[in-house]
C-alpha cells in the first residue's frame, strides 16, 4: 500500500443552520455505521490550534479505554 493510500477526501459535506451535517449512505456503509449508532467526536490540536477532526464508533472507543486503564485502575485498587 502507498503511503497517500491512508488519507482521502471521502466525502464533502454541509453542516446546516443548527449545526448538524449528514454522512452520506456510501460511507456510513463503508464504515459499518449503522442507524442510532453512537459516535465520539475526537479532536486533534497542532500547537493551540485545531487540526484535525474524526469519528469514531463510542463502543470501540470505549473498549479501548477499558483495555488501557483497566489494568492501571486494577493495580491501584489492589495496592490500597
Amino acid at each position: 500500500m502507498n503511503r497517500l493510500d491512508c488519507c482521502r477526501v471521502e466525502a464533502v459535506v454541509n453542516v446546516d443552520a443548527r449545526g448538524q451535517m449528514v454522512l452520506p449512505k456510501e460511507l456510513r456503509e463503508k464504515a459499518g455505521i449503522g442507524p442510532d449508532q453512537k459516535l465520539a467526536v475526537l479532536s486533534w490540536m497542532q500547537g493551540k490550534d485545531l487540526c484535525c477532526i474524526t469519528l469514531q464508533r463510542a463502543d470501540d472507543l470505549a473498549e479501548m479505554v477499558r483495555r488501557t486503564y483497566g489494568p492501571l485502575l486494577s493495580a491501584a485498587v489492589r495496592e490500597k
